[in-house]
């Protein structure tokens, strides 16, 4: 009998108080363990965790890369992996490996066997993959199934990776199958903490909003960290707290985090349906302590599925320098668009091998641009040039070329020939690697539910 089937009989019904363990915001990147063991010992009755998001951008999917360094990782899925099977307890982790792509879930799948071997541990493992074909994408487009988020246009043919956010239905599928472990690839933020209580009668409203709360550990808490939370359900609500003492899950910093990374406020879209939190309510229980209620689960009509691809631009390569000239500072918008040209009159782009060369002025408009710029120009700037090529030959050459061109550049006033730049680094060109872009980021529409379950295939292993 598996560890949730354990659970089910003691549980079912959704009428006891249900303790779900949130590990880490994003495992790998480290859980601080005094919170995390203090969380065990509350006794949770699943244990989960994120391990991914889109917000390290498009290269970890498309190279197949992850952003947590494996030792981190390792040490992550060790802490929980032992905490888990010490409770006999379901874990479940989503977006394995930072993207959730098959080269991820194979990556964290080596390392938690890897981990369970040392532990002399044994259990059965679900892995769950993400990946989406780029034919069934083609055809959802060609059928008018498929609607970008935001402004990226669907680039599918040219997609070196495309995944699937999966929701909870493939954990539950799992689950149902006797996983006591659960491996996801690309999943929405809530799935791994939601579904235990979804599928032992728990509301599902006041179980979707605890987990997106949740998924983010600590972020809630006043101030905010990313120690080890702990919910329990109980009747129409869950009451959150920080298993670090010293953070405070408050009605404020609560309700504010339910906002984070909506574009609407109050409702939480997800692959089965969406969570309305119009009628939400956050009450202090105590000082560190917060009750929320009232959210509701409306399911869809038809599923879709939020899919994210990447492409290959080239190769990267970035040019570090400083600025303290004042005339420098205050001419650097023409003197880096007309640097443009000089390069390229030196390497002339072709065909066969392109070129794209832009800067950054971090102190000017390097995040964001100056509405109405100050009166007075910064005392110094930070000037980060990207060149992006066909092969890393070019992408060198020409980051070179325009350092050297910037570093004696004349303008109007300079009073020395010396140079204008100031190093950080030496040298000032570092080779980032191969660049990529979002080519997908776009949700695709499904025929049935049937199409849903088949789009993420659940594998078991006994470990």
């Amino acid at each position: 009998m598996s560890a949730y089937a354990r659970l089910a009989a003691r549980l079912r019904g959704g009428d006891k108080p249900l303790r779900i363990l949130s590990a880490s915001g994003q495992l790998g990147l480290g859980i601080p363990q005094r919170a995390f063991e203090a969380g065990i010992d509350r006794a949770p009755h699943a244990i989960a965790a994120d391990m991914g998001s889109v917000d390290p951008g498009p290269a970890y999917l498309g190279s197949g890369r992850m952003a947590a360094p494996s030792a981190m990782a390792r040490r992550d899925l060790a802490l929980v992996l032992e905490g888990a099977r010490k409770l006999d307890v379901p874990l479940l982790i989503g977006s394995a490996g930072t993207a959730g792509g098959a080269p991820h879930l194979a990556m964290v799948e080596g390392l938690l066997r890897e981990v369970a071997a040392e532990l002399g541990l044994s259990f059965r493992l679900a892995t769950i993959a993400a990946d989406v074909p780029h034919a069934l994408v083609r055809t959802a487009d060609k059928q008018a199934r498929l609607a970008s988020i935001g402004q990226i246009n669907a680039d599918i043919d040219n997609s070196a990776a495309i995944v699937g956010q999966m929701g909870q239905r493939p954990f539950a599928s799992a689950l149902s199958q006797g996983a006591d472990v659960i491996l996801a690839g690309r999943a929405c933020d809530t799935a791994p903490f939601a579904v235990v209580p979804v599928l032992l009668g728990y509301p599902k409203g006041p179980a979707v909003h605890m987990a997106k709360i949740l998924e983010c550990t600590s972020l809630c808490c006043v101030p905010g960290g990313r120690d080890a939370m702990l919910a329990t359900l109980e009747g129409d609500g869950f009451i959150l707290e920080s298993m670090n003492p010293a953070r405070a899950a408050t009605p404020l910093s609560v309700a504010a985090h339910a906002l984070y990374e909506q574009a609407d406020p109050v409702r939480v879209f997800e692959p089965e349906g969406h969570v309305d939190l119009s009628g939400a309510t956050y009450d202090a229980v105590d000082d560190r302590r917060v009750r929320c209620k009232g959210a509701v689960w409306h399911d869809a009509a038809i599923p879709s599925v939020k899919i994210e691809g990447a492409r290959l631009l080239g190769h990267r390569v970035a040019l570090l320098a400083g600025v303290a000239d004042p005339g420098f500072i205050a001419q650097s918008d023409d003197i880096l668009a007309r640097l443009q040209d000089a390069v390229a009159d030196l390497i002339p782009p072709v065909h066969d091998a392109p070129w794209q060369l832009s800067f950054r002025r971090y102190g000017i408009d390097g995040v964001l641009d100056w509405p109405t710029p100050p009166d007075a120009a910064p005392r110094e700037i930070f000037i980060l040039g990207e060149c992006i090529a066909a092969d890393a030959e070019t992408a060198r050459m020409v980051a070179a070329t325009a350092r050297q061109q910037l570093l004696h550049w004349g303008f109007e006033g300079r009073v020395c020939t010396g140079g204008n730049l100031a190093f950080p680094v030496t040298p000032p060109e570092l080779d980032a690697g191969p660049a990529y872009a979002f080519s997908l980021y776009h949700i695709m529409k499904l025929d049935s539910w049937e199409a849903l379950d088949a789009l993420f295939p659940v594998t078991l292993h006994d470990i």
